[in-house]
């Protein structure tokens, strides 16, 4: 009997493989290994175990899926091997199922342990739980994640804990569903009671590590804000703080002890800190590396990275956060990358404080970037790459922190120099001031000599001309000529006695004089200028103090002169007196008080350092109203320091003033004693 080719079948060849048989046999394996993959096994002494390469994950794209199909035997062959020690989908918005089977095989019968299954990602939006009820059918023991409160957790920790009871000998199966619109990551360890409370310390030292360094840096810069006032330290401290709420944020702790009530923000919180710290970040660097001053585009960029991150911001509490954080991961890529160029390009135009930083975000980018590709799944999760940003960002802090030191030691050294600089340019402008000030002084006592020759000449024709007889008319043009060639030596005169002073040329020179002949005189000469002006004058002197002293009596003319000229000016109605007393400490000295007190327009209180100097005049008007040169007290004031004295004074707008001239003279020895001096009467 011949059979056909067709009739042969599959292996119509004996002597040559089945080909066909061979993928159909293939296929089936692949599909039942899942079946036949033994439970991972324990005893007593474990204290944790990794149980990444013993889950099996099962995708389901919908979503819809339900724990009866995903635990039926049918679905069995869907589920697949991890593979890695961490299941790392990154960013997918299918739901994971996670299958494990344990069997606990204790060495000694009699020992019990609890035993607890740990999902270490904080992030995670939603956590089903599902065990095995006492007829075998799988049911929800416990629903948890970030977007349930915290006290939806069976064990209140910032990671997933689930109580497991596992007889001895026996396999049991446990499967988790895991939805997340952030990074899906599932690091799974199978804990003892015992050694996971063991285990917490070492966990809670590196993370009070990380977050104790943040807060150290974010209050020594604080510190040194409120004492140098620099913006650039305000929008680092921000950025700090910033970061440092990102990094609680994102490793459980602001839900666990921040927001625990408060699930929308404890997710909308991540991608938002990421948008604070970036906007803060390129803003401290604007101000730090002074970008809008050498590096027009790299300030755009920097403008540019603030807007994107003012952005996410707006999408994380906006929108749902799946898209901010997506944007936000992107966002910290690209900043980063931003950062380190704009160091570079610092560091080559010559700014010093500019490796620093770029050491600092170059260690930053490369924690950023660990962690960021364990995020979107091209790295595995374990330790360093969990917790490489904060890390890396716990280093960038410190060096930031010694960047801004170097930039203080900097602008001191700069400061020095330009104090420096400074003083020895001010030093050569004092000698040169000095130097024109002398030339000034030796012109004007030059001038001032040069112009009392002619005008002597001037006042002793005006003199002689009241010997020749003239008519009213020209009488009254000679005397006007008279009294302004006397204005005009007196003021000569007193640019003189100035340019003297100011040259230290004039000296006190005592010699022995009457006091009443000097009063005398003072009144024969102002007198009659008080009349002129319908004004009350007189000199009141203390019977009681003695005549001759000891002083120098032109000096002392001159102080009073000067007071009376004021006050003779200044007053329009009234009086105008001076008042002599004193006190005799001793035999030999007399403490002489002299007031010129006047009841003119006075003036608002002013220092004495104001009042007293050269060409000084309390309203621009007086000089239009009244005159002058705005002298006659300066040279007062140091006339009568030169004799060892002091002068003071007292005013009140629109009644008056009152100068006090205070002198310590010698005494001489008596041949008579008058009385007091009468208002208006003769000496």
């Amino acid at each position: 009997m011949t059979v056909s080719h067709r009739e042969r079948g599959l292996c119509d060849q004996p002597d040559r493989p089945c080909w066909g048989c061979m993928r159909y046999l293939l296929i089936m394996l692949v599909a039942w290994v899942p079946l036949f993959a033994s439970a991972i096994e324990f005893d007593e002494d474990t204290g944790t175990l990794p149980l990444g390469r013993a889950v099996q994950v099962f995708e389901d794209v919908t979503g819809e899926a339900t724990i009866d199909q995903v635990s039926a035997p049918a679905t069995a062959a869907l589920f697949r091997a991890v593979g890695a020690d961490t299941l790392n989908a990154g960013y997918s918005r299918s739901a994971f199922w996670l299958k494990l089977d344990l069997q606990f095989r204790p060495k000694r019968p009699d020992v019990q342990r609890d035993w607890l299954l740990e999902l270490a990602y904080p992030p995670m939006d939603h956590v089903d739980f599902f065990t095995a009820d006492a007829s075998g059918r799988f049911r929800v023991a416990w629903q948890t994640g970030d977007m349930l409160p915290f006290s939806s957790r069976q064990i209140e920790q910032n990671n997933y804990l689930f109580a497991l009871d596992l007889p001895a000998n026996q396999v049991q199966t446990v499967y988790l569903r895991l939805t997340s619109q952030g990074s899906i990551q599932a690091p799974l360890a199978l804990w003892s009671s015992h050694a996971y409370i063991e285990a917490q310390p070492a966990r809670i030292y590196v993370l009070g590590l990380i977050y104790g360094m943040l807060l150290g840096m974010l209050v020594y810069n604080l510190f040194i804000y409120l004492s140098v006032r620099d913006t650039s330290y305000l929008y680092y401290i921000l950025y700090i703080a910033s970061f440092g709420l990102y990094q609680i944020s994102v490793n459980g702790a602001g839900i666990e002890f921040l927001w625990p009530n408060n699930p929308w923000w404890a997710n909308a919180a991540t991608p938002f800190l990421v948008g604070a710290s970036v906007l803060f970040a390129s803003q401290f660097s604007r101000h730090f590396l002074q970008t809008p001053t050498w590096g027009r585009w790299l300030d755009r960029l920097l403008v540019l990275m603030m807007a994107s991150a003012a952005a996410v911001m707006v999408l994380a509490v906006a929108t749902g956060y799946g898209l901010a954080l997506r944007l936000a991961t992107a966002l910290v890529l690209l900043f980063t990358l931003v950062m380190v160029a704009t160091g570079i390009t610092a560091w080559l135009h010559g700014l010093r404080v500019a490796r620093y930083f770029v050491i600092a975000w170059s260690v930053f980018l490369t924690g950023g970037l660990i962690n960021a590709f364990m995020l979107l799944g091209y790295l595995p999760n374990n330790f360093l790459t969990m917790y490489s940003s904060q890390i890396g960002s716990v280093l960038e802090v410190a060096l930031l922190s010694l960047a801004l030191a170097d930039r203080i030691n900097m602008m001191r050294d700069q400061q020095a120099q330009t104090l420096l600089e400074a003083g020895q340019s001010l030093e050569r402008l004092n000698q040169q001031l000095a130097t024109s000030n002398r030339l000034k002084d030796e012109f004007l006592a030059t001038l001032t000599h040069e112009l009392r020759t002619p005008m002597n000449g001037v006042i002793g024709s005006l003199e002689l001309m009241q010997t020749v007889p003239m008519d009213s008319e020209l009488t009254f043009y000679q005397q006007t000529a008279a009294d302004s060639a006397q204005d005009m030596m007196g003021m000569i005169n007193g640019i003189l006695t100035l340019t003297e002073l100011q040259a230290g040329r004039l000296g006190a020179v005592n010699s022995p004089f009457s006091l009443r002949q000097l009063l005398a005189s003072v009144h024969g000469r102002y007198a009659s200028l008080a009349e002129d002006r319908h004004l009350d004058f007189a000199i009141e002197l203390d019977e009681k103090l003695p005549d001759n002293v000891l002083g120098d009596v032109g000096k002392l003319q001159q102080c009073i002169g000067c007071l009376l000229d004021n006050a003779i000016k200044f007053t329009k109605t009234g009086a105008i007196m001076v008042r002599v007393t004193g006190q005799s400490d001793d035999v030999a000295t007399l403490r002489l008080l002299i007031e010129v007190i006047d009841t003119g327009i006075g003036f608002h209180r002013l220092d004495e350092a104001t009042l007293y100097q050269t060409f000084f005049q309390v309203d621009g008007s007086m000089t239009r109203e009244y005159g002058g040169l705005g002298i006659g007290l300066a040279i007062c004031r140091q006339l009568v320091e030169r004799m060892g004295g002091r002068l003071s004074h007292e005013s009140e707008p629109g009644r008056g003033s009152c100068f006090r001239l205070r002198l310590e003279l010698q005494r001489e020895a008596e041949t008579s004693q008058c009385g007091s001096m009468v208002s208006h009467g003769p000496w």
